[in-house]
């Protein structure tokens, strides 16, 4: 009869050597890292690894271990990539990121671009953020924002980027990958939708609600319980706000914030209506300076992947191995390459911190087109 005990005594005996043998190779490899800095050379050689794989699963008397070889492998010679870099960043010849830390960013003497008309919820992040004295400007789209501050308009632009319940702003995403900006802050504003009308109005007046798609999303609850009212959109709340204020049609009614009520003249017919009371939306502050504030906790980055197996598995284990924790995961498709990405990945840290220099230089070498989107 098989004793079980014996044969784990027999595992834990190659488990040991197997270890001291990955021990020795990583002391080979340190070797390969202080030539490779003598002489200049990249950690990675794709080709090389690739070859290597090749002939390690040729080596497997069968189909399954020639996988099983060829998977650990890949793991061993992420390891030893890792302990490259980080020989590389010790000796001081891994570059610096092209970031200056400030102490903090000057609110008072700047300009703020946002999206939309005044009473918008963009518009509110803004002063919440920057003060209410703050020299502020509006733009009718997203991308005008963008420019503004590509064309020195604008010093900062507050963009929406992700919401509690409605989720991702899927196009500053693109724009953040297509535009030369980068995220110096964040703001986090709570998001109470009410229904806005003109003086006079009475809810048994209403017919038809304007609003953004997300506002009228997030307060679907409430409008199904409202027989025969008619929904359109336009381009965000405060514009709905305004449109309804202009018509003064005592059978319109807009969906937005309190604050947009006050700026255009409207009264609250009922508050809030959005169904998820813990409703909030992120914004971020972004800029084209490469700066980051010197308690910055949050680092952005993105990339494209090689189309291969496991590539995003080796990117995300630079996180993994550096002790570094990953928040938050996007995907956005390439334009004209079918079934390729663009990823957008936030982590905790800070671009002066050693264990983010190294998961940065790792991802740097291994990804296609990396950027960092900011530090904040």
């Amino acid at each position: 009869m098989i004793d079980l005990l014996e044969l784990r005594k027999e595992i834990d005996k190659i488990d040991k050597e197997i270890v001291r043998l990955f021990e020795e190779r990583m002391e080979i490899c340190k070797k390969v890292a202080e030539y490779k800095i003598a002489n200049g050379k990249k950690v990675l050689d794709r080709e090389r690894e690739l070859e290597k794989l090749k002939v390690l699963g040729a080596f497997a008397s069968n189909e399954f271990n020639r996988h099983g070889v060829q998977e650990l492998f890949q793991q061993i010679m992420s390891m030893s990539r890792k302990l490259q870099y980080q020989l590389l960043e010790a000796q001081g010849v891994s570059g610096s990121l092209p970031f200056t830390q400030v102490k903090e960013i000057d609110k008072v003497h700047c300009r703020v671009v946002y999206q939309g008309v005044e009473g918008a919820y963009q518009h509110e992040a803004a002063l919440q953020y920057f003060g209410e004295d703050v020299n502020i400007f509006h733009m009718e789209s997203w991308r005008g924002c963008m420019e503004a501050i590509k064309e020195g308009m604008a010093d900062y632009a507050v963009l929406p980027i992700e919401n509690s319940s409605a989720g991702e702003v899927n196009d500053i995403y693109d724009l953040l990958e297509e535009y030369e900006n980068y995220i110096v802050g964040e703001q986090i504003l709570k998001i109470d939708h009410a229904l806005l009308g003109i003086p006079g109005a009475k809810l048994s007046d209403i017919q038809t609600v304007y609003s953004h798609p997300q506002a009228l999303m997030q307060c679907a609850v409430y409008l199904e319980q409202q027989e025969g009212w008619k929904q359109e959109t336009l381009a965000n709340t405060a514009m709905a706000a305004k449109k309804v204020a202009e018509d003064q049609d005592i059978t319109q009614a807009a969906i937005a914030s309190e604050e947009a009520a006050k700026h255009h003249g409207l009264v609250v017919l009922k508050k809030p209506i959005n169904h998820n009371r813990f409703n909030s939306t992120r914004f971020i502050i972004v800029t084209n300076r490469k700066m980051y504030e010197k308690d910055a906790k949050k680092v952005s980055i993105c990339f494209e992947l090689p189309h291969t197996s496991g590539s995003l598995y080796n990117i995300l284990s630079h996180i993994i191995y550096n002790d570094l924790n990953m928040c938050k995961i996007e995907s956005r498709p390439i334009p004209e390459h079918n079934w390729e990405y663009h990823f957008f990945v936030d982590f905790e840290g800070n671009l002066n911190d050693s264990a983010v220099k190294n998961a940065i230089r790792g991802i740097m070498e291994e990804a296609v087109n990396f950027k960092i989107l900011g530090n904040y």
